[in-house]
């Protein structure tokens, strides 16, 4: 079964730049933490766990909702959708690592730093890989099988089992990169009170701690 026309699935671009940008700027700022400063250490550890926590949720959303509908209604494409599926394997690894010697830097664990951003390095260039491959790949084939509904729930998916403390982070990240006309149908198509934590201080939160964290490009 497939839809009768295609569906616009454009909103997956921004939020695979967000999880390009953050993870690209990941050895420099945590490499730029000065030794003995917490407070930065702080700021730059948690911005992290909140991007991964968000890729953990973003995967696990596709894995739930997308792939099983690709595979059954793509009988023939079943061979590209296991390959974009195991690709999540390789991310869980580097994602697992990561987590780890973020948690161990953020306790104050000072000789973890470097490897902290090697490892984030890494995560970041497997990610990009499999991004790439899903855009260029994968993406048309939910343009063209998937309905309205069924893409719409993944925004929904990932709200709810969202684990950081900051999801209003993940939502400025993200609608930082979409078009005025894509923010405007995110607004209208979240909850009332997703919309009521946006407007209400959401944002705010969002412009100060980016302001604290400086520019993700050098």
């Amino acid at each position: 079964m497939t839809s009768a026309a295609t569906i616009d699935v454009s909103d997956m671009f921004a939020v695979h730049r967000a999880l390009r940008d953050t993870l690209e700027a990941a050895p420099r700022l945590v490499g730029d933490v000065p030794a003995g400063d917490a407070a930065r250490r702080e700021l730059v550890a948690n911005f992290y766990a909140n991007v991964i926590a968000f890729l953990e949720v973003h995967h696990h959303g596709e894995e739930e909702l997308v792939f099983p509908l690709l595979r059954e209604r793509r009988p023939d494409d079943v061979d590209l959708v296991e390959r974009i599926a195991a690709q999540h394997r390789d991310v869980d690894r580097l994602t697992a690592e990561s987590v780890a010697l973020l948690e161990r830097w953020q306790s104050g664990e000072e000789g973890e730093r470097t490897a902290c951003g090697a490892a984030l390095r890494a995560l970041g260039e497997r990610l990009v890989e499999h991004l790439d491959d899903e855009e260029r790949l994968l993406l048309p084939l939910c343009a063209a099988s998937l309905s309205e509904a069924e893409w719409g729930a993944l925004p929904g998916h990932a709200l709810g089992t969202f684990e950081g403390d900051k999801v209003w982070l993940i939502l400025g990240l993200i609608r930082q990169r979409m078009t005025q006309e894509q923010r405007d149908h995110m607004l209208a198509n979240m909850p009332p009170p997703a919309v009521e934590m946006w407007t209400g201080f959401g944002e705010r939160s969002f412009v100060e701690l980016m302001g604290e964290l400086g520019p993700l490009t050098a």
